[in-house]
């Protein structure tokens, strides 16, 4: 193969490859090529540094090549490159489960390992489903997501999200069963909010309306994401996560959190449950467990439910829960995720996230007032602007601040017209700070 990575958009062929959540049309006409990485920044075809404010996909928080990852990647592929988990298994993959569960809340035990956030998603449903069905709870169906929720891109994953993009064009295929709480945010009640509004948390009730609704009886797991990342950084109001907690035990409904994106210090702390106190039954992760340098995902599961499971399985030869795939455990990814918290550990990093919310909670709101921002809102190391949209185009204001916040040096995140920063865990204050001045400077340039 050919080293590619430095041609120029004109001299490449575009035609073959689909992108992947990407305008296609606006894509090839207007490509954004990315050469190298390396520390917090990327390096486009034409030489040009720019800043990854995005932590790659909110994947990245120890930025880019870290020497450390690709050793122990090096070392593994030498030792070996793959073992099934079906029948036999890699002794790292037990240690790499363990070091999870001792980060993850106190009850929450055992781990699944899957390949992705929306593969840890589906998992998680299935794990909920079959669990209830075991306790001869067979009723308990029905999987309760949220308005603007993402869930990853699987069946299980866009039947309980709420982003309607997402949905519409698949929803023949949809879980059977599944509906949703109404979404926290309110412009009036919440606008500029620094950290968790103060409004809101009565809306949880609404998940008593639906037990109400639809009988516990048929209810088996809420699936929530403490915090909305990719709809754009909505922060649940005080006191609501709590609630929700409350009602779930009530009327015995599994609490999932989705923390692909919170999981592993992007809140200051390991998981988005010890920011807000709470304790779910099941916690997905993926993105940061690897630094994004190879796929893995898996599901923290409560030791009871596991256990459940186990003994409900007949003799022991047999299966006890018929699911799992190809790359589950893969020893290369678990090489990287063991690498990744030694990283974690050595370098104090969940620490240094916390110690940097309030650079960018200062930085980001330091831009109220400008022209065109409709609200501002912050948590851990991770921040959003809603910026008024073009009646007649929405979501080109959008796009045209992540090209001129490209020109100038930084990759922000866009989701129509909302704006997204996740800095990695690496970045200095004064990179935080030109982050944050860069978008502003963009945002007020645009048509």
């Amino acid at each position: 193969m050919s080293n590619d990575s430095r041609l120029p958009a004109q001299e490449l062929d575009m035609s073959a490859y689909w992108l992947p959540y990407t305008p296609n049309r606006y894509f090839k006409k207007t490509p954004k090529l990315m050469a190298s990485a390396k520390g917090a920044y990327y390096y486009d075809t034409q030489g040009h540094q720019i800043f990854d404010g995005i932590s790659g996909l909110w994947c990245s928080p120890l930025g880019h090549g870290d020497p450390r990852i690709g050793k122990a990647l090096q070392q593994q592929f030498e030792t070996m490159d793959y073992c099934t988990a079906f029948q036999i298994a890699s002794p790292n993959t037990f240690t790499l489960a363990s070091r999870i569960a001792k980060m993850a809340p106190t009850g929450l035990g055992k781990v699944f390992f899957t390949n992705s956030g929306s593969e840890a998603v589906d998992t998680a449903l299935k794990i909920a489903i079959g669990y209830h069905k075991v306790l001869g709870q067979g009723g308990r169906f029905r999987c309760i997501g949220r308005e603007r929720a993402y869930h990853g891109v699987g069946i299980g994953g866009i039947s309980v999200g709420g982003i309607v993009a997402n949905r519409k064009m698949f929803a023949t295929m949809m879980m059977n069963g599944v509906d949703h709480l109404p979404h926290t945010y309110n412009l009036s009640q919440m606008a500029f909010s620094k950290g968790q509004p103060t409004w809101g948390a009565h809306l949880a009730e609404e998940l008593e309306r639906l037990v109400a609704l639809h009988e516990a009886s048929t209810i088996a797991a809420v699936i929530l994401e403490p915090m909305q990342g990719s709809t754009g950084v909505l922060v649940p109001p005080q006191g609501y996560l709590q609630r929700i907690r409350e009602i779930c035990t009530k009327h015995g409904i599994l609490l999932i959190f989705d923390e692909v994106i919170t999981g592993f210090g992007r809140l200051g702390t390991p998981f988005a449950a010890d920011r807000f106190g709470v304790v779910p039954d099941m916690i997905t992760f993926a993105k940061a467990i690897t630094n994004g340098v190879i796929p893995l995902g898996g599901v923290i599961v409560r030791d009871d439910i596991y256990e459940t499971l186990m003994n409900s399985g007949g003799q022991e030869q047999f299966i006890e829960f018929f699911h799992g795939y190809t790359y589950s455990g893969h020893p290369m990814a678990i090489a990287a995720g063991h690498a990744v918290l030694d990283i974690f550990e050595s370098d104090d990093l969940v620490n240094r996230s916390k110690a940097l919310e309030p650079v960018l909670e200062q930085a980001i709101h330091g831009l109220k007032g400008q022209s065109k921002i409709l609200d501002i809102r912050n948590i851990g190391l991770a921040a959003a602007i809603d910026i008024e949209p073009n009646a007649k185009e929405p979501g080109k204001r959008g796009m045209q601040v992540l090209e001129k916040c490209l020109e100038k040096g930084a990759l922000v995140r866009i989701s129509g017209d909302t704006i997204a920063v996740c800095p990695p865990f690496i970045s200095t204050e004064a990179e935080i700070t030109k982050l944050v001045d860069i978008l502003g400077s963009s945002i007020a340039e645009v048509a």
